[in-house]
């Protein structure tokens, strides 16, 4: 199974201060094993919601929404995509992970749907289109 493993963002992530050399070194070892593991399918920080935005939907309306927003414990700070046997094996990771802010933090593990979750309502019409755009972005 994939799953998504967000870090959720801190007052410091949105103040925007950078992670120590220390901090760097110990999340590039935790990486490295994620990787050697066959784990880590990808992985990024991201920057403050200061320099993001938001689109918001209101069936055929949108609307750009400029950061920074709100709820600094409801904002993500950066992400793994992992894949692994199940939830168990996901959370044993987690574990070893070196905190991944300065103070107290949080990481968040959701599954990623995967084509048999949405049951009849991928028809064999919309599972073909989504494995060719899968083989495309996997450069396959």
């Amino acid at each position: 199974m994939r799953v998504m493993v967000l870090v959720k963002a801190t007052k410091d992530s949105e103040a925007g201060i950078m992670p120590s050399t220390e901090l760097l070194a110990a999340m590039g070892t935790f990486n490295e094993e994620l990787v050697e593991a066959g784990i880590m399918l990808a992985g990024e920080g991201l920057h403050p919601s200061s320099k993001g935005k938001r689109v918001a939907f209101d069936g055929r309306s949108r609307t750009v929404i400029d950061g920074p927003f709100a709820a600094t414990g409801e904002l993500v700070a950066g992400f793994w995509l992992w894949q692994v046997k199940d939830m168990d094996e996901a959370l044993a990771w987690a574990k070893r992970c070196p905190n991944p802010m300065p103070g107290p933090s949080e990481l968040e593990i959701r599954p990623v749907f995967e084509a048999a979750d949405f049951g009849e309502a991928l028809t064999p019409e919309l599972a073909e289109q989504e494995e060719r755009l899968r083989e495309k972005v996997e450069g396959r």
